[in-house]
């Protein structure tokens, strides 16, 4: 299909494609590969799946928990939610219609902005965020199985007392078994990942509804609709506006690479039904029991719980208390592959895709996650703060680039071939395999969001830095980038995978 060169002004330059071997080895290799059209499994229900595990998180319950605490009572805490919800919903079904068009990883996906060189700096950056997590999500599902494993061999306390490198060998036990569990399901492909996340995606949820029906018993059928002192006027409207904020920024890491989940997609139409299933309703069945569960607790005793972990260590049967506790680990390790072991693995794999599959980047991914020492890094408010907080602002201006390069600058026409081309007439060859355009319009975005995420001169906007700089990078790259040209489009079946 003839067309002008998305990039006029560098195109002139260029010689004629050269004799390059295509695919490049250095761009593809099978789990890089679009997957093909006729081969994707995911349905609506996996799409839904994937966000009834996400969602339910133990990290998510403890922020929603905190609004209760904080002064929003349950209508502000319903409305919070459906604000959010509302936005999430548009942000990842626009998300997750890149990927269904593609069929390709967010790695790839980098390079239709950012070149087939640049595109690696957002999976960088999106994949070195997940690493850290996957480490820290590990060991906190290793403090769980911990006290399950004290509740059934009580003899195991004796491992308690004694640490190596700041974990007590209980501590390395639960958190080697854990490790073990998710490699071993990575190490069979996204194929078990899928029906992982579909398998517990019904657990967590009914674990979940128990729970609040459970507490809700205790409490005499009575909630506390808010705390003794809740929040009103001015100051509740900017709660409702920061949390409903703070809740999409949550999911900012997940919007980039959502396309490594919606490459299997079946349909367009599969995405917006898990989409709408999983995001709108799951999130406001979510707040419902973030109510049911902080409310009835400050009813019975006027205590305000962290997470759905404290109800469970209440359950004065042990057999449901294990059953529940054996739940809240499967939810973890769900939440874990979908949102911190997934990305880095397209990430290593881009790196070096030579050498890395799905396996072995899997197992590179989480032999980094251990090596960081996850447990030091969870206790360190620093690293918390400004490693993770800057460095999740950053990626505000990357889904702002990517995102404005599909949708508008592009109308959604892309080359998928020459993705994974590197001769210099290549569609996303730039200059030297970098598009100076997206750069420019990436780094003052960044410097913007990571100022306002962790300067306090900023704190009142820190909330919505992730916003300010995605809008900022897409300004800014919507501008950037030559006008009037005519873009190929070009699908990737000739190169495309079986499935996934």
């Amino acid at each position: 299909m003839s067309a002008a060169h998305p990039d006029a002004a560098l195109a002139g330059a260029r010689p004629t494609a050269s004799a390059d071997v295509f695919p490049s080895p250095r761009l593809y290799n099978n789990d890089l590969a679009p997957v093909s059209r006729n081969n994707r499994p995911w349905r609506a229900y996996h799409v839904f799946t994937l966000w009834a595990n996400d969602v339910h998180s133990l990290g998510n319950y403890t922020f929603a928990i905190g609004l209760f605490a904080l002064g929003l009572g349950a209508w502000q805490i319903l409305l919070t939610f459906a604000l959010g919800a509302a936005a999430l919903f548009v942000m990842l079904t626009l998300s997750g219609f890149v990927g269904e068009r593609t069929g390709v990883p967010f790695p790839v996906l980098g390079r239709i902005a950012f070149g087939i060189r640049g595109g690696r700096i957002p999976a960088i950056a999106r994949g070195v965020v997940a690493i850290v997590w996957f480490g820290i999500q590990t060991y906190l599902a290793a403090a769980v199985l911990g006290v399950l494993l004290l509740t059934l061999f009580p003899p195991l306390a004796a491992l308690e007392a004694r640490e190596v490198l700041g974990l007590s060998l209980l501590g390395w036990a639960s958190f080697a078994l854990l490790w073990a569990v998710q490699v071993a399901i990575v190490s069979r492909g996204m194929a078990m990942v899928r029906r992982y996340v579909a398998f517990a995606g019904p657990i967590i949820l009914v674990t979940m509804l128990s729970l609040a029906a459970w507490v809700f018993t205790r409490a005499d059928y009575t909630i506390a609709t808010s705390i003794d002192a809740p929040l009103t006027g001015v100051a509740m409207w900017q709660k409702i506006g920061a949390g409903a904020a703070l809740w999409v920024v949550i999911y900012g890491t997940f919007a980039l690479n959502f396309c490594d989940f919606t490459r299997c997609a079946a349909s367009p139409a599969a995405i917006v039904r898990g989409n709408f299933v999983g995001i709108l309703l799951n999130m406001m069945v979510f707040a419902a029991i973030v109510i049911v569960l902080a409310g009835a607790q400050f009813a019975i005793d006027g205590r305000i719980i962290q997470s759905p972990a404290d109800i469970v260590a209440t359950i004065p049967d042990t057999g449901w208390r294990i059953a529940a506790s054996l739940s809240l680990v499967v939810l973890t390790i769900a939440v874990n592959l979908v949102a911190n072991f997934v990305a880095p693995i397209y990430m290593l794999a881009d790196l070096a895709p030579r050498v890395l599959n799905f396996k072995r980047a899997g197992l590179v991914s989480a032999l980094i996650g251990v090596v960081i020492l996850p447990w030091n890094l969870y206790n360190s408010p620093l690293v918390i703060e400004y490693f993770l907080g800057g460095l999740g602002a950053v990626l505000g201006p990357f889904f702002g680039v990517i995102m404005t390069d599909y949708w508008w600058v592009r109308r959604a026409r892309v080359n998928v071939p020459d993705l994974y081309s590197t001769a210099t007439s290549g569609d996303y060859h730039y200059r030297a395999g970098i598009n100076p355009r997206a750069l420019a319009a990436l780094l003052p975005a960044a410097l913007i969001a990571v100022a306002i995420s962790l300067l306090p001169m900023f704190a009142a906007a820190a909330g919505f830095s992730w916003f300010i700089g995605a809008v900022i990078a897409g300004l800014l790259h919507a501008l950037f980038m030559p006008r009037r040209v005519s873009y190929r489009q070009q699908d990737g079946e000739a190169i495309a995978r079986d499935g996934v």
